[in-house]
């Protein structure tokens, strides 16, 4: 029999352009799979020669499912190219708002994209394995998840204006106080949003129990792990070093994100737009780490909110003095960060400076290395993992560089480890059923990539799934729309 290869193009519920191929060999097991990211948009040579402190403002535009994300990383490089770090209340402010992209971020994902196939089954039928067939089958959650993400989404709006590409975060700080009422107004919605991240999390733990055995076997391999953490190893969002782990759980570097190039370098392979980012001390692929939710609870000690620690525990136990290395606990690991943030959003807002008017450092004079420039770093962990924004500007405020390395870009040595890994465990030939090459879909989805964001597309933004012969002939192609 001649070997074959199956294209799924494009990949389904994701937020970005993929595809991949996977190749069957002459007895019609996986040879090899392989995730493509095929779109391009150089974001960052068009931003080169507009004035740093717009940025704020102009990066946002790279996605709109994680705008905050990419606005406060910018404002936090432009602080830091002006030497003007903002007062506590604008840091507090910012980071409330981004707690309200993290829950919003969060709980689409459990529910919208990865929820189809957790709550209908990878083998159920496309036509309704989507948000409308969760919905029909259980309109009560369909109704709290709804809800969850309206509460994020109204957290941006109070601060930033609007739900999508805020205007909030300045260089230096803020351009708008919380009013007592708006203060109000969430804290009266936040126990409605634990309870719907409750009740997600006791719908993940339970498939977990009646579905061990992927668990187990979907997607299982050892990296390092990177995450941003507080001086006492707690989880950090907005501010705090990064700590990388190995497989082991041991600490491998403690840092300043501003210094990331000390550490991380990027590795290129021909089949992918995407570079791989990996750790120095180790070198390529040795130093190949993971981002996100499963990184950064894999890199914390412990989280400082009541509710989220007592589930930081049960997640820890699953692999005791080790990561927890399962692709599929990725989404346990985000609801459990989305429950920190909101238990961390009424922590903030009980803060006597949160409505303080005390909002802006005035902006320095940027100080020129030997080269005539002034440089930035912002570093945050956005919804998807580590975010880097690093600008190098002249004595104008021009920039002449930028650098942005976001949490796909970090996680594609994993995304492709994870869809070979599936595709072997789950696919064999010749003829290979749609639920099948769903759970192979899923190991993306697992990670949430942005791939808007990574590819810093000029392209469309649906995924491909192709199966190739041995001779190299396309024997079977999925195609399907990215809203699907």
């Amino acid at each position: 029999m001649p070997t074959q290869k199956i294209t799924i193009e494009p990949v389904t519920r994701i937020e970005g352009h993929a595809k991949v191929t996977i190749h069957l060999n002459a007895a019609g097991a996986v040879d090899h799979a392989y995730l493509h990211i095929n779109e391009f948009r150089g974001f960052e040579k068009f931003c080169e020669g507009r004035p740093y402190f717009e940025m704020p403002a102009i990066t946002p535009r790279i996605c709109g499912i994680c705008p905050v994300s990419h606005h406060l990383a910018a404002a936090k490089a432009a602080d830091d190219l002006a030497n003007c770090p903002p007062p506590r209340p604008a840091a507090l402010l910012r980071e409330l708002m981004h707690m309200g992209q993290v829950i919003q971020s969060h709980g689409m994902h459990f529910f919208e994209l990865a929820g189809p196939d957790l709550l209908l089954g990878f083998d159920a039928d496309p036509a309704a394995r989507n948000v409308l067939g969760v919905l029909a089958a259980d309109p009560a959650l369909a109704l709290q998840a709804i809800n969850l993400r309206k509460f994020g989404q109204r957290i941006i709006e109070l601060l930033g204006g609007r739900r999508i590409h805020p205007t909030f975060a300045v260089t230096g700080g803020v351009n708008k106080a919380l009013q007592p009422a708006e203060r109000d107004q969430i804290l009266a919605a936040a126990p409605a949003a634990i309870a719907a991240l409750q009740a997600g999390l006791a719908i993940m733990r339970g498939w977990a129990e009646r579905n061990q055995w992927d668990i187990d076997n979907f997607g299982v391999f050892s990296t390092g792990y990177l995450g941003m953490v507080t001086p006492d190893t707690g989880l950090a969002l907005y501010d705090g070093d990064l700590r990388l782990i190995d497989s082991a759980g041991q600490e491998l570097e403690r840092f300043d994100g501003r210094h990331y190039l000390d550490y991380l370098s990027e590795h290129v392979e021909n089949w992918s737009y995407l570079k791989f980012p990996f750790y120095k001390g180790l070198g390529w692929p040795a130093g190949v780490y993971r981002v996100g939710p499963l990184g950064r609870l894999n890199a914390v000690s412990h989280l400082d909110t009541p509710l989220a620690q007592k589930e930081l525990t049960t997640f820890k136990a699953l692999a005791p003095g080790r990561p927890v290395e399962n692709t599929l606990y990725y989404h346990y690991a985000r609801l459990i960060e989305a429950l920190f943030a909101a238990e961390r959003v009424q922590a903030l807002l009980d803060d006597p400076d949160i409505l303080s008017t005390d909002l802006l450092k005035t902006r320095q004079a940027p100080t020129l290395s030997a080269d005539g420039l002034a440089e930035g770093v912002g570093v945050l962990e956005a919804p998807r993992g580590t975010l880097f924004h690093h600008y190098w500007a002249d004595e104008h405020g021009r920039l002449k560089r930028v650098n942005l390395i976001v949490a796909t870009g970090h996680n594609n040595w994993a995304m492709s480890k994870a869809v070979d890994a599936v595709a072997k465990t789950y696919l064999t030939g010749p003829e290979i059923r749609e639920g099948l090459l769903n759970r192979v879909e899923a190991a993306v989805r697992a990670y949430d990539p942005c791939l808007s964001c990574s590819t810093p597309a000029v392209g469309q933004m649906p995924m491909v799934v192709e199966l190739f012969d041995v001779d190299g002939a396309l024997v079977q192609t999925v195609r399907r729309d990215s809203r699907d």
